[in-house]
């Protein structure tokens, strides 16, 4: 009995030892490996001098969370993803220690189909989910699942998202003299629509204030931002592009993928929205989500940078990414940090699942063994 009891915790312990390692411990030894990015001093920006009290932002940024709702989650695919998605980003926050968080839009699956009581639901899973301490501060943009693409969004949805999490369509946050400009994608059609009409009036106003910060415009009351950087545009849509062709990395779209033709609007920005985003503000940097694939890309002649994230959730992705960044208001460098890949922790469990039955079935033969032997003498 004693010894038929010491095999049962053997077989529990090495279990558990199995679950603990692709449950926890897998995250914390590949999100180690990834550091923040070192700013490289030949790209500074030598036209814009800064203030010597400015210090240097990390920030972490993730795209396309999509916590499943009712309608399209089985329960288990619920519960795989969300823990993947809590644990890899606990770690990366205990790892990393952030001191912004930006999340780049459809943080919920069904956001514009589900009711208001699920929506609360929602809201407060995310929240427990990407709990940040006191000392990081977190920022969400709007994405088409959260309240539905141009056409189909309503003033209620549009409200209850913004209010939920004080996402307006625009947005400027100042950080350390870093302007981030935060879009909502769907109000930037230009058809004069209740979100579009206010949306060109803010970045308007955006616009002036850093013209005016910049010394190249008047200055009305309170419109100086007290230090000029060029703004860090965030949003869900990535800017005009084709397709994603010419996109590189472990994190790309499929090569059978790369070739598609994005449509304007619904896979991208429109030309003319894109145009005028540049033109209005003059971005350094546009950060964006949506494909689910990674893509580094750059937009007149390489003097605008975007980065396209993928989805954060192995549900979209086998070998989701994330972005860590530091900037300062004259330069800025960035490192995409991969998460565990959701096959090769299929195939450790595989893999150490026979091992334990392999070991099981020797352990026992060697048992039968030597009781016969002991009986035979």
């Amino acid at each position: 009995m004693g010894i038929k009891l010491a095999y049962i915790i053997k077989f529990i312990a090495a279990v558990w030892a199995l679950i603990f390692y692709c449950e926890f411990l897998v995250y914390y030894l590949v999100l180690i490996q990834c550091s923040w990015p070192k700013l490289n001093p030949n790209t500074v920006d030598k036209t814009i001098p800064i203030k010597t009290e400015n210090q240097p932002v990390k920030a972490m940024i993730i795209a396309d969370t999509h916590l499943l709702g009712s309608r399209n989650g089985h329960w288990f695919d619920k519960l795989r993803r969300e823990w993947q998605m809590y644990r890899a980003f606990q770690t990366a926050i205990t790892l990393h220690s952030p001191d912004v968080v930006f999340v780049l839009g459809d943080l919920f699956d069904e956001g514009l189909w589900c009711s208001e009581r699920e929506f609360s639901y929602y809201v407060s899973r995310f929240h427990s989910l990407f709990a940040v301490p006191d000392t990081t501060d977190l920022f969400v943009v709007v994405g088409n699942h959260d309240i539905g693409f141009h056409y189909g969004i309503s003033p209620y949805l549009h409200e209850r998202f913004s209010n939920a999490f004080d996402a307006s369509s625009v947005r400027l946050i100042s950080i350390s003299g870093n302007h981030f400009v935060l879009l909502n994608s769907m109000a930037l059609e230009g058809d004069g629509c209740f979100l579009c009409r206010p949306a060109e009036l803010q970045i308007s106003r955006i616009s002036s204030r850093l013209r005016c910060t910049k010394g190249i415009s008047r200055c009305e009351k309170d419109m100086n931002l007290g230090q000029y950087s060029r703004p860090i545009l965030l949003q869900h849509f990535p800017m005009f592009r084709e397709s994603d062709e010419s996109c590189r990395g472990a994190d790309s779209a499929p090569q059978e993928l790369k070739a598609d033709k994005f449509r304007e609007r619904w896979d991208c920005l429109s030309r003319e929205a894109s145009d005028t985003l540049i033109d209005q503000l003059w971005p350094r940097l546009v950060l964006s989500g949506h494909t689910h694939h990674g893509c580094t890309t750059s937009h007149r002649k390489g003097a605008v940078a975007e980065w396209t994230l993928p989805s954060f959730s192995w549900r979209n992705k086998d070998n989701p990414t994330f972005m860590m960044a530091v900037f300062t208001p004259n330069n800025y460098a960035g490192m995409r940090c991969h998460l565990p890949v959701e096959s090769t922790i299929i195939l450790t469990y595989i893999f150490g699942g026979i091992l334990i039955a392999l070991w099981l079935i020797f352990s026992q033969r060697r048992r039968c063994r030597r009781f016969y032997y002991s009986k035979s003498s």
